[in-house]
């Protein structure tokens, strides 16, 4: 009796829709194409062409990232389009703080069984981000691997490759007491955080991803997938005027973790927490949970997703540009000295 043969697809794989899924992204990865992009669609690897004559002494600057269980919310909402420029300001957010230019940007993609509406939806989210840095969509892989991942289940990852001068690398060596810190407002909780907003909300709380919770505009769900802001296109331009001495990205780690990472040794950042209007989905969490305030402040941005260290002479004029691209700011702390039993970072 002949045996039957088995197929890719008998064992979970769909190769005929992955490549439909393919042919429906590329117009999304075109919409992201540099005049450096050198390759097309569907090669082994992306190429990029760096002009030696625009940078003296170039340094690449890369950064990985993912989304995190705010991919959740997500499958609770039934929406898919906005993770992805999450996915992308992760990324280029990191890279952006160290005065790199983000030039190219790579995705991966892996699921349970593909869903060719759903990922394209999610790769329009990644095109968007994109968009928004002005980087490349170069490449990415789609990886369909059932058993491992349930079929409405995926995972995003995120690559960016950006550049920048050695001159004008920012490292925070140039910080110097008195520096002011102005802080660029969030959209909201950005992508970290999640797995706490999902147990106070919904593990241990009875909301639903539908409900309205007072403070909020929107609903519980839409609050949550605000995407993540991108802050390239505002710092690039300052830094054709100012020197900006240090740039910090508030992520996993809230304000305890990250401010110090840009900071000397000899130097604390005092930070004024009544300096800038919180926003009402903090409290929301913040009370749904009964969080103290300095864990709120270890965990969340608090409203702050990025913060520059300037001369206290161009804080005003700063500012000032800033508000003119639309971008809202705030004089939020100072750099002070500190000895070896000061902490790094003050929250008064």
């Amino acid at each position: 009796m002949p045996q039957k043969k088995t197929t890719y697809q008998d064992a979970g794989v769909d190769i005929t829709k992955a490549n439909a899924f393919v042919d429906a992204i590329k117009p999304l990865i075109k919409s992201t194409t540099r005049s450096e992009v050198v390759s097309d669609i569907g090669g082994f690897g992306g190429l990029f062409h760096i002009d030696p004559r625009r940078y003296k002494n170039p340094l690449l600057v890369s950064s990985t990232d993912g989304v995190g269980t705010k991919l959740r919310i997500a499958h609770l909402m039934n929406r898919h389009d906005t993770v992805g420029i999450d996915l992308v300001a992760m990324c280029v957010n990191d890279i952006i703080v160290q005065g790199a230019e983000p030039l190219f940007f790579l995705d991966y993609l892996a699921f349970g069984a593909v869903d060719v509406d759903r990922n394209v939806n999610i790769v329009s989210g990644i095109a968007e981000g994109c968009r928004q840095a002005g980087c490349a969509l170069i490449g990415g892989e789609n990886a369909e691997m059932p058993g491992f991942y349930k079929n409405d289940d995926y995972d995003l990852a995120g690559f960016c490759v950006g550049i920048v001068d050695r001159d004008g690398l920012i490292d925070g060596s140039r910080i110097r007491p008195d520096d002011v810190i102005i802080g660029l407002a969030s959209s909201g909780i950005h992508s970290n955080g999640y797995s706490l907003v999902r147990k106070v909300f919904f593990e241990e709380g009875t909301a639903t991803v539908h409900d309205t919770v007072n403070g909020l505009e929107h609903s519980l769900g839409d609050e949550l997938l605000t995407p993540t802001k991108i802050y390239v296109t505002p710092i690039l331009s300052l830094l054709q005027t100012w020197q900006i001495k240090g740039i910090v990205h508030i992520t996993g780690g809230g304000f305890w973790e990250n401010i110090p990472r840009i900071l000397p040794s000899t130097l604390a950042a005092v930070i004024q927490r009544d300096a800038w209007p919180v926003p009402p989905i903090f409290d929301a969490v913040r009370l749904a949970g009964n969080i103290e305030n300095d864990e709120m402040f270890r965990v969340f941005n608090m409203g702050i997703g990025l913060m520059l260290v300037v001369n206290p002479t161009d804080a005003e004029a700063i500012m000032d540009h800033l508000d003119s691209m639309g971008e809202k700011s705030y004089r939020i702390g100072i750099i002070t000295d500190k000895n070896s039993l000061s902490p790094s970072v003050i929250i008064e």
